[in-house]
């Protein structure tokens, strides 16, 4: 025979209103895994993408820098 957990045997019976705040914390966390899951996976799909266009691009070109011209006064 299993033994119960000490906490699992003597917990008390919910009232309505705490176990339908309950019953609405669990969905809405439910909706925040669910927001922070598809972030998440988005920014992968564009790191992904980012990196690709990065390795598949010529590297640019770097221009030497020219005096500037200066006015003189008269």
């Amino acid at each position: 025979m299993k033994r119960r957990s000490e906490l699992g045997l003597f917990q008390p019976k919910l009232s309505a209103s705490e176990t339908k705040g309950d019953a609405t914390t669990r969905a809405a966390q439910a909706i925040v895994d669910e927001e922070t899951n598809a972030r998440d996976a988005k920014t992968e799909r564009l790191r992904a993408a980012r990196l690709l266009q990065l390795a598949t691009e010529e590297p640019p070109v770097e221009k030497t820098s020219a005096k500037k011209k200066t006015r003189r006064k008269p």
